[in-house]
């Protein structure tokens, strides 16, 4: 659930996805799910001659599955947040073994 709850601090962030098939979308994060599941809109793609098909889709969806990389801008990232997050969910772990 840590990379859940991460995910959700960037909904309305630009973030690009690379895919596992080497296509890369830019776009603004409208949501994620549990499955990691990710809605991006007003995308576009980083080589559009590669992949013409995609110059007219503005909204995308991308199953989790299928995600090879997920690039964020450095400043979108709370690092005490993400580290007190980490701590609280290893000792949920640890309380539960």
């Amino acid at each position: 659930m840590l990379f859940y709850s991460f995910f959700k601090t960037l909904v309305d962030k630009e973030v690009v996805v690379e895919l596992k098939n080497d296509l890369c979308i830019t776009g603004t994060l409208h949501s994620v799910d549990q499955f990691l599941n990710i809605k991006l809109l007003d995308i576009s793609v980083a080589e559009p001659e590669k992949y013409p098909h995609m110059v007219s889709v503005k909204t995308c969806f991308i199953r989790g599955s299928v995600v090879r990389y997920v690039r964020l801008n450095p400043a979108f990232v709370d690092t005490e947040l993400l580290q007190d997050a980490s701590r609280r969910e290893a000792n949920n772990i640890k309380g539960a073994a």
